[in-house]
């Protein structure tokens, strides 16, 4: 059985199990987080809300706080003596899923 969840603007399709990474959720690790599902599907089953389905939620438990690779920005001008470096790593919190209740 897998579910797709929507977290921060993303959706995810996951099962019982799976570990993803989400955008930045401001809970402790060891928390509880439950989410709203879009669809349910698995063994010739399916079925789909408008936009969410009622009585359906996936839980997971908060892994922790980490960080992506480090991205470089570089602007360069030539002949303008105009040089920028700018480094970003983004913030997810890591989830893994334990249960889905259809």
């Amino acid at each position: 059985m897998y579910a797709v969840i929507a977290a921060g603007g993303r959706q995810y399709r996951v099962s019982q199990g799976d570990v993803i990474y989400i955008d930045k959720v401001n809970q402790e690790a060891d928390s509880k987080i439950s989410f709203d599902v879009l669809m349910i599907g698995g063994e010739g089953d399916m079925k789909v809300g408008t936009p969410v389905l009622a009585g359906a939620k996936v839980e997971g438990k908060i892994l922790g706080q980490v960080k992506g690779e480090k991205v470089t920005v570089y602007k360069y001008k030539s002949k303008k003596d105009s040089h920028r470096k700018v480094g970003h790593r983004q913030p997810y919190t890591k989830v893994e899923i334990t249960a889905i209740q259809a």
